[in-house]
């Protein structure tokens, strides 16, 4: 009896390590906590975006019924605390803004009127920086560029 309630209560030890060892592990890659909807506001629709190498995205968005955009740049893998950034800038009206710091999760929101004019935005992650020049302006063919400092 002795030895049949060691080894219930070793068995039982032995799962309850097993299974706090299972709720306290972190998933592989953790997913965004967050979208450009809960950045900008849920008025703002995407309406374009570019990739920051791996390591996330910056996202366009734009609100019909206030003609602003926004701009967010978000992190795949949420974590340690890195250099982000986030901006918008409208040549037309010399309108712009920007937020940089160092972020866990997401850069932004920047806001702008930008109702019929073409947009240059951008943001970073870490080391990795992405530029988009007259974006969304018609005719006009938007010029993508990304580089590493």
């Amino acid at each position: 009896m002795r030895f049949a309630r060691s080894a219930l209560t070793a068995a039982a030890l032995a799962a309850l390590t097993a299974g706090t060892t299972a709720a306290l592990a972190a998933p592989a890659s953790a997913a965004p906590n967050t979208t450009p909807q809960k950045v900008c506001g849920s008025a703002y629709k995407t309406v374009n975006s570019a990739p920051v190498g791996s390591l996330g995205t910056v996202y366009l968005t734009y609100n019909a019924s206030n003609g602003k955009n926004c701009v967010a740049t978000i992190r795949n893998n949420p974590g340690t605390a890195v250099a982000m950034s986030a901006w918008i800038y409208i040549a037309d009206t010399d309108q712009g803004d920007e937020d940089y710091g160092q972020y866990t999760s997401y850069a932004g929101p920047t806001y702008v009127y930008g109702k019929a004019h073409c947009v240059d935005w951008g943001g970073n992650i870490s080391n990795i920086y992405v530029q988009v020049s007259a974006s969304n302006c018609g005719a006009l063919k938007e010029q993508r560029l990304t580089y590493t400092r």
